[in-house]
């Protein structure tokens, strides 16, 4: 099962004081927009994003579609069908946002130990 770009999403308190520090640490940002609670910074193939005001807890995301670049891939399995196998699987679904038939759509999960697992397609 193919799912993507991986990057760990992080709720911070001061989105320009993360990104100062994060920039510390060889990160550059490669998308997004402070003024608007969110960023996304890379070092290498490690993806970060930095999200203000928008998620209770941090995160584990994957972009179906995207590589670590966040650049297009011509093939993808796309996040209906993720969504469609887990469940088969038992996993349990929450927030669900895949109501289209194709295009953009994301939902959630929880490892067993309640970390959150974005699935969030952007094509």
């Amino acid at each position: 099962m193919d799912l993507g770009a991986f990057s760990l999403s992080l709720t911070v308190k001061d989105i320009e004081a993360s990104k100062a520090f994060y920039e510390k640490l060889g990160f550059v940002s490669i998308g997004g927009d402070c003024g608007q609670g969110w960023t996304v910074l890379k070092n290498g193939d490690h993806l970060i994003g930095l999200f203000q005001g928008m998620f209770d807890k941090n995160m584990l995301t994957f972009n179906p579609g995207w590589n670590q670049d966040a650049e297009n891939l011509d093939a993808f399995t796309d996040v209906r069908e993720l969504k469609t196998r887990l469940a088969a699987q038992g996993v349990q679904i929450l927030n669900d946002e895949t109501g289209t038939a194709s295009g953009p759509g994301s939902f959630v999960i929880e490892d067993p130990d309640g970390n959150p697992i974005l699935i969030d397609q952007h094509r």
